[in-house]
């Protein structure tokens, strides 16, 4: 039986403990401070003020500075074709030499301007237009070289790496062959080595379900796969767990198959209610799903049995942190079906206790007041904090969350796409660190553009 419990924390002191990462994460501090893009919280958290940039593009504290790495329409470095559109979520690996490779997701759907280039043994259906594309850098974060990592794929959004160092890439769609012009369903997972793309080549992953995927996060430990699904309308998305039959077998060990299975928190069928930050549920249960490859009906409306399952709006961000998975609902919105309003949520799930906290909430009736819809990718900061990238309207940012209890502005978007009456500003994505951690990797999503950030990092 599940049981719900309040600490005396209040929403001024969110409590994480995230194991090894020790990442324990308040809040306090105004927030008018972070969108005036100073450093909020007692002139401690972050790096300061931001810089305006003269160069229109990214404005960041004093001492940072950032390297374009990759723009939408300029040539890749393999002769494939141009850089494709809508840069999204990534990945840095350590590879030869001291080098770097970054895998970089493209969310492409039919409508896209630029496609990914289609390459024989990497293209899943010529219609896709999505993909993965992967760029090797050195040291100093110089490109030598960008290419096709996977093509024909829909709408890759977000992902997560494996404990093998491959990355998986996230379909955020159900269309099925003849829909849009597709001569294959979509939905899936597929995986890819940026360092030797044509070892995985563009095999979906059919046993870790066909849904609208949005990100993924491996247990360490054992190998099992938590995934987030971005439903666009009610019933909202769901909360996965895969249990693969080869755990930790390395390239490969996915397409053996296991088992998909759905999270019911038992008394809330939907996350977006609770919204007392602290509040617990111990008992969590994880129900087998019946159809994952959804062949007639779309996972979230299966049968669960009687008691149902537990549904959230904007399921998004999702990444391993010590002994915990951490998953993040960017909003919710009671108008468009969900049970109560929020900007925004992460939570947290502690397999060994089965037990999920709710250790972030942003407004409206929270003491943190963030507007428009923020947290989206998020990942671990150099200094054991968080990094988040925000999704909304108007200005964009990357905002910093320390160990210490601060929120603080990081980066701020520059690239204006629309008019001077109405801009427009291009989301960010994709936050990642490289592995010595002196570099933070972010793309702005339209238009697509990769920056390498260096500077003072603590």
């Amino acid at each position: 039986m599940s049981t719900a419990s309040r600490p005396s924390a209040t929403r001024r002191q969110v409590l994480a403990t995230s194991g090894a990462a020790a990442a324990a994460i308040a809040f306090t501090g105004a927030f008018t401070e972070l969108f005036a893009g100073t450093a909020a919280a007692r002139g401690h958290a972050g790096y300061g003020p931001l810089v305006p940039d003269p160069d229109g593009l990214l404005d960041l504290p004093k001492g940072f500075r950032y390297r374009v790495l990759s723009r939408e329409g300029d040539p890749l470095r393999s002769g494939e074709g141009p850089v494709p559109s809508h840069c999204d979520g990534m990945a840095a690996f350590a590879c030869r030499r001291g080098h770097v490779t970054l895998v970089r997701n493209h969310e492409n759907r039919v409508t896209a301007d630029i496609a990914v280039p289609t390459v024989k043994g990497l293209t899943y259906d010529p219609m896709g237009k999505g993909g993965c594309t992967a760029l090797e850098l050195d040291g100093r974060n110089h490109v030598l070289g960008e290419r096709v990592a996977i093509a024909g794929t829909a709408v890759n959004c977000a992902g997560g790496r494996t404990p093998w160092d491959t990355w998986l890439t996230c379909e955020e769609t159900e269309d099925k062959a003849g829909t849009n012009g597709y001569t294959k369903d979509h939905g899936f997972i597929f995986e890819v080595d940026g360092a030797n793309p044509h070892r995985t080549g563009a095999v979906p992953l059919t046993a870790m379900g066909r849904f609208q995927h949005e990100a993924i996060a491996v247990d360490p430990r054992n190998g099992i796969v938590y995934e987030t699904e971005d439903a666009f309308e009610k019933p909202f998305g769901l909360f996965y767990r895969f249990l693969p039959e080869k755990p930790l077998g390395g390239t490969g060990s996915l397409r053996a198959g296991g088992r998909l299975e759905a999270m019911r928190v038992p008394g809330v069928p939907d996350l977006s209610a609770v919204q007392e930050t602290g509040t617990s549920f111990e008992g969590v249960e994880w129900v087998p799903v019946p159809d994952p490859l959804a062949a007639e009906t779309a996972i979230r409306f299966q049968d669960f049995g009687p008691k149902g399952i537990t549904h959230g709006q904007k399921l998004e961000g999702c990444y391993w942190g010590g002994s915990s998975v951490y998953f993040v609902s960017s909003f919710a919105h009671s108008a468009e079906g969900s049970a109560a309003d929020h900007f925004g949520q992460v939570w947290r799930y502690e397999p060994k206790r089965r037990r999920l906290t709710l250790v972030i909430a942003f407004g409206p009736d929270t003491d943190i007041q963030l507007p428009g819809e923020s947290p989206d990718n998020i990942c671990l900061a150099s200094d054991g904090g968080l990094m988040v990238c925000e999704d909304g309207g108007g200005a964009q940012h990357v905002f910093g969350l320390t160990r210490g209890g601060e929120v603080y502005a990081m980066a701020r978007g520059r690239q204006n796409i629309g008019t001077a009456e109405e801009p427009e500003w291009g989301e960010f994505a994709g936050v990642t660190f490289a592995p010595d951690q002196e570099t933070m990797f972010v793309n702005c999503y339209t238009p697509g553009t990769t920056f390498a950030v260096t500077g003072p990092w603590r």
